[in-house]
């Protein structure tokens, strides 16, 4: 089929070919800008001074000028330069900077750190924002009390409202949980409505018409009607998560993958900056794959035609995975890390056993 014909769908192979050759391109865009910003630095006999701050009062005029002359003068009789990349490191130099950021910069404890944190504010955000939603969507009560003021809290500048978080939770961890979690919550609560209202009426008079209660209503109409959604929405949230996460690090520079990259940037180290988004961008891509398969286990209705042996027992391991982070968040001096990795061991491995029932049913369909 033609590359050009307006929402035109690509082949397997097309997709495969275009793919590797989108990404040559970009590292090769990449490489050219960074040859073109880089810059030649002279290689002088000796060291070069730091030049003291204008607020330093302890250093004159003439000695302030004595360091620029001396400095000047080095420069001047280098003999050789040396290459730099000041504003963009190549492509070349990102493996060298992961390499030291594990060796010298605890990378790995720092994202550990970050995603932990990220998790907790997912499921914060989660048990504040269901409730109220469906409470505001199914009773005209609430959202007529209350419906205004929530869409207007999607109008607060969250950057701003970080000095507020530091007066109420201070500027350890519980700061940065909550100011993600308020950050989702802003715009889960909303589309949580909505999605309420999208829920088709003849499937809620069908309910009335076989005797559902207003509870079997809510529990086999709304409740996956919501959720089946709702899964896409909390995805393009990843995002959103993350830029807030290195908001609340930048705040207090303790530890995670964005006070990292403040250190690094102040300190002038490009390369190391650049391998941390980069990092970001592998965590965020990896995040959206784990939304992407929890929506077709918790929602096998909306890609599969019947209910396949081996769901269950992957709803299960899901259930227990999240139940298990969510007693952490809520307990975290009660519960020992290493009972978590238990529940998330065991519910990897009921995962795995659920898989392996669908691999089987497949093939003997």
């Amino acid at each position: 089929m033609s590359l050009f014909k307006l929402r035109g769908d690509l082949g397997y192979l097309q997709r495969a070919v275009l793919a590797v050759l989108g990404v040559l391109i970009t590292l090769a865009i990449w490489w050219i800008l960074a040859e073109m910003l880089s810059a030649q630095r002279p290689i002088v006999d000796g060291e070069l001074h730091v030049l003291p701050s204008f607020l330093d009062t302890t250093i004159t005029t003439a000695q302030r000028d004595s360091i620029l002359r001396r400095d000047s003068l080095l420069q001047a009789s280098a003999t050789s330069f040396e290459k730099v990349y000041p504003i963009l490191p190549p492509p070349s130099r990102i493996p060298g900077a992961f390499s030291q950021l594990i060796a010298h910069d605890e990378l790995l404890p720092n994202t550990s750190r970050s995603i932990w944190l990220n998790i907790q504010g997912y499921l914060w955000a989660l048990l504040i924002a269901l409730p109220i939603g469906f409470l505001l969507g199914l009773i005209p009560l609430f959202r007529g009390l209350f419906s205004r003021q929530i869409d207007a809290l999607r109008y607060l500048p969250l950057s701003a409202l970080t000095s507020l978080f530091i007066v109420w939770f201070g500027l350890e961890d519980k700061m940065k949980i909550a100011f993600l979690a308020f950050g989702i919550l802003v715009y889960l609560l909303p589309v949580i409505v909505q999605r309420i209202r999208e829920v088709e009426e003849v499937y809620v008079q069908t309910a009335f018409t076989l005797g559902a209660t207003n509870w079997q209503t809510f529990r086999s109409v709304y409740v996956p009607a919501v959720f089946s959604r709702l899964m896409e929405d909390i995805r393009v949230l990843t995002a959103i998560s993350w830029t807030y996460i290195i908001i609340a690090e930048l705040l207090n520079r303790q530890g995670g993958i964005g006070g990292l990259i403040f250190i690094k940037s102040k300190m002038g180290q490009i390369d190391r900056v650049f391998a941390i988004l980069l990092l970001i961008i592998v965590i965020g891509f990896l995040q959206d794959r784990i939304f992407s398969y929890i929506d077709t286990r918790l929602n096998p209705h909306k890609f599969l035609k019947y209910k396949w042996p081996g769901i269950q027992e992957c709803q299960y391991g899901i259930f227990f995975i999240l139940l298990s982070l969510l007693a952490k968040a809520l307990l975290p001096s009660l519960l020992p890390s290493i009972f978590i990795w238990i529940a998330v061991t065991g519910g990897l491995i009921l995962i795995g056993l659920g898989e392996i029932k669908l691999a089987g049913a497949s093939k003997q369909k």
